[in-house]
């Protein structure tokens, strides 16, 4: 009942958090399919021989011809699961993208306030060279504007 008056809370999840979440659990499918498919493979190879020693010929080759279709079955899905990793990656690049630019923005609005109370303290102290900054009085000013 707590939470009948109080504050939602705004979840830290995105929705690029909630995109990596589920293209991680379908690649992690996708290998368990793979799993599943190369047992088969084995077992399927391992009757196929013995139907061979058994003089059935005819059942062996199909079901060489259905280990076959299994194996192209495996290299689709090691291509699905190649592409969901490199979407992963993307996505996971592009938000350490974000942050960056980000982290540049407030960088440069830092160093633009720093320069307007730098060129205006010169400018009020009448400061030789008012136009660059000096040395002696750069301490004085408080170092505040930035977050």
């Amino acid at each position: 009942m707590g939470n009948l008056f109080g504050r939602k809370r705004r979840s830290r999840v995105t929705e690029q958090d909630r995109a990596v979440l589920q293209l991680k659990q379908q690649r992690d499918k996708l290998r368990q399919y793979q799993k599943r498919l190369s047992l088969g493979l084995e077992r399927e190879r391992a009757l196929a021989r013995q139907l061979l020693r058994d003089g059935k010929k005819e059942k062996a080759m199909l079901l060489l011809k259905k280990k076959r279709y299994q194996e192209q079955l495996l290299d689709k899905t090691e291509n699905q699961i190649s592409n969901l990793e490199r979407m992963v990656q993307d996505i996971e690049f592009t938000q350490i993208e974000m942050k960056v630019i980000e982290g540049l923005k407030i960088g440069n609005e830092c160093l633009n306030k720093m320069h307007q109370v730098l060129v205006a303290g010169a400018l009020e102290r009448g400061l030789p060279g008012a136009a660059g900054p000096s040395h002696t009085w750069i301490l004085a000013l408080p170092f505040r504007l930035c977050p």
